[in-house]
């Protein structure tokens, strides 16, 4: 990097090679237009950067869960589901199984979801009953996942390169203190959402929350709670999701959880899928 634009207080010489020697209220004039574009700049990359280290502390070769959901409708009606989720990989090029256990009348629905670095993920629902597996079509990304309050797209990985970011401020999340951030989805990213704030802690670069939106209308909140860590990885191991269009939730606890087990690649196939 030049040294002339390596820090923002170090302005002078390009103020100098602009001609502002030689005029003291245009060099201070340019200086502040310099330090508004380089401290943009930075303001920009900072939140970029915060979102990385989130997403490199998280890293992990595998993951495996045990989770149970509570699903709540707005007549207070509450149902209970469970599912195993494993995935192989990291972000940006990881498989993904998740398969529902229990009630019976879900047992044996699994969706395997392939995760790209550049694009929208792969997905594909078996259920048992119609034997046979059903690619999820990109226009049905924003459809419940099988009576939660987890759209399909949310059951990807969000990888930091198919967002861009900006630094909104700060605001504490259950008294931890956060950054707030707004993210976009760029131009190669298909998404239901046209943006999303994202509260991320700092003492351990967990996201906290992320709320959802179309234009101006709030869509889905995921508030992530009870963080522990876990082999070495800072976990949240209750998900609660609002769907604010229906007024409903669903709460997931995670249990039995593990990072880096041997896993094989051959349980991550469509083939695997319909076992």
């Amino acid at each position: 990097m030049n040294n002339d634009v390596g820090q923002v207080g170090n302005l002078q010489p390009i103020v100098n090679r602009l001609g502002g020697a030689s005029n003291p209220a245009r060099s201070r004039l340019r200086v502040g237009c310099l330090i508004l574009c380089f401290g943009g700049c930075t303001f920009a990359q900072d939140a970029r950067q915060i979102v990385t280290e989130a997403q490199n502390r998280g890293r992990s070769k595998s993951q495996r869960y045990e989770g149970t959901l509570e699903v709540s409708s707005t007549k207070q009606k509450v149902s209970t589901k469970r599912w195993v989720f494993e995935r192989l990989g990291s972000y940006g090029n990881s498989k993904a199984i998740l398969s529902f256990t229990a009630p019976p009348e879900v047992k044996g629905v699994a969706l395997l979801v392939f995760n790209h670095a550049d694009r929208a993920s792969d997905q594909w629902m078996w259920i048992p009953a119609e034997e046979r597996d059903r690619h999820i079509a990109m226009q049905d990304r924003s459809t419940r996942f099988f009576g939660t309050d987890f759209s399909f797209e949310d059951m990807e990985e969000r990888d930091v390169d198919q967002f861009d970011y900006k630094l909104a401020g700060e605001e504490p999340i259950d008294g931890a203190p956060c950054w707030k951030l707004e993210s976009r989805p760029k131009q190669t990213k298909s998404s239901q959402y046209t943006s999303s704030a994202l509260w991320v802690r700092k003492d351990n670069y967990v996201i906290s929350r992320i709320d959802n939106f179309n234009k101006d209308k709030l869509v889905r909140r995921i508030t992530y709670g009870d963080i522990q860590k876990i082999d070495n990885i800072w976990t949240p191991r209750t998900v609660e999701v609002l769907d604010a269009t229906k007024n409903s939730r669903t709460v997931l606890k995670l249990d039995k959880i593990e990072y880096n087990a041997a896993m094989k690649e051959e349980n991550f196939t469509r083939d695997a899928l319909r076992k």
